[in-house]
């Protein structure tokens, strides 16, 4: 009967592990790499669909609507539903747009030092916004506040306004 080797010869790589494939330490490395580039690259997908939203958002909220009579009564039916759900859960504030602080002339700076002439500011369909709580509903008793409400890398972000109601000593 003769015995089995179980040392390999020198010179000879034994890459069989039972019935798998052993793969050699430079193998595994390459191995890691490759994946860790796949990785990278569905990361990098992600970020250029996310950048391309944030491009096409822009592109909408830069340009103004046309506010007929019946757009506005498409804003304000959900509006005015997302009030009174707010109401009934015993909320006095809602947040009711968020925009890139791009869409201020200098890019949320006065908003952000509560400035009085913060909404100077604005442009595209912030401006609207803050127009049509000016002119609809200040006058019914709400207030209009505006706050960076995203500090990506320490520096403004996404700018929030928030409709408020309810204590008067706001």
């Amino acid at each position: 009967m003769e015995q089995a080797k179980s040392i390999p010869e020198e010179g000879v790589v034994d890459h069989e592990l039972g019935d798998e494939t052993f793969m050699s330490a430079a193998d595994l490395r390459e191995y890691m790499v490759e994946m860790q580039m796949a990785h990278a690259a569905r990361a990098l997908k992600g970020m250029d669909r996310a950048d391309k939203a944030r491009e096409e958002l822009l592109q909408r909220l830069s340009e103004p609507l046309d506010l007929t009579p019946q757009k506005m009564k498409e804003i304000m039916q959900p509006l005015k539903f997302k009030l009174r759900s707010a109401a009934e859960r015993g909320q006095t504030e809602l947040m009711v747009m968020r925009f890139p602080n791009v869409l201020c002339t200098d890019k949320g700076r006065a908003i952000n030092n509560s400035e009085p002439d913060w909404p100077e500011t604005l442009t595209g369909r912030p401006r609207q916004a803050y127009e049509l709580w000016r002119d609809h509903l200040r006058p019914a008793g709400f207030k209009l506040s505006a706050m960076i409400i995203e500090w990506p890398g320490g520096l403004p972000g996404d700018v929030g306004f928030f409709l408020k109601w309810g204590d008067a000593k706001q």
